[in-house]
């Protein structure tokens, strides 16, 4: 089963040098087990448009869909046999990225 893995922080690019290298140790440790799909950084909410096109003509807005003080900096998609195994991975990677991180399965 696969997994969304959204990092929460309240900054943009907000890692350390540190930081970036235990996210990498761990990132290893997911390829090497198998759990690794992919895993990327996003940039500041402000930087994002929100498309609403369910009318004649789309509707493009600027910024994010929600205003919050926190947000999704980054994400992991990881695959784990189990919820289980899935957050047991996800605790070391929230230790890694020294953030809160939010583990949520996709659809089957």
């Amino acid at each position: 089963m696969q997994y969304l893995v959204s990092v929460i922080d309240d900054k943009t690019n907000s890692g350390t040098a540190e930081e970036a290298l235990a996210i990498d140790d761990f990132n290893e440790k997911l390829r090497t087990g198998g759990h690794w799909v992919f895993a990327g950084g996003l940039a500041a909410p402000e930087t994002s448009t929100v498309i609403d096109g369910r009318g004649e003509q789309p509707l493009f807005t600027d910024g994010p869909f929600v205003e919050s003080k926190e947000h999704i900096a980054g994400f992991w998609i990881i695959d784990a046999p189990d919820l289980d195994v899935a957050l047991a991975l996800m605790t070391e990677g929230s230790k890694a990225c020294n953030r809160r991180v939010e583990v949520r399965p996709f659809l089957v």
